[in-house]
């Protein structure tokens, strides 16, 4: 079973840039599709970009162009790069694996944006 923790968040301004790390133990990542996901206050936990083991990407259309995933198996990290940061992008970020129909997440890290 793979444990995932988080890291990187934190206070930004309008415009600017975070990135968030997933490390994760217990388990190969290479054998794992990741994604991240967030949850605003008070609402549901959306998607925001996909890897799959080959390492191929999705974005949703709100974070296209900004954020970008990436992915090091030999390190167990899973990387989120996120630029041109919005107030819109507050919100606790998660980290997810996916094995087969099963599902692990990480604890979430807190990132804010505001002037």
């Amino acid at each position: 079973q793979v444990q995932l923790v988080e890291s990187g968040g934190g206070l930004a301004q309008p415009g600017g840039s975070l990135r968030l790390s997933c490390t994760t133990s217990g388990s190969s990542l290479s054998i794992y599709d990741m994604a991240w996901y967030r949850q605003a206050p008070g609402k549901q936990r959306d998607l925001v970009a996909t890897i799959s083991r080959g390492g191929g990407t999705n974005y949703v259309d709100f974070v296209k162009g900004r954020f970008s995933i990436s992915r090091d198996n030999a390190k167990n990290t899973v990387t989120l790069q996120m630029n041109s940061l919005k107030p819109e992008d507050t919100a606790v970020y998660y980290c997810n694996a996916r094995w087969v129909n099963l599902d692990y997440w990480g604890k979430g890290t807190l990132v804010s944006v505001s002037s």
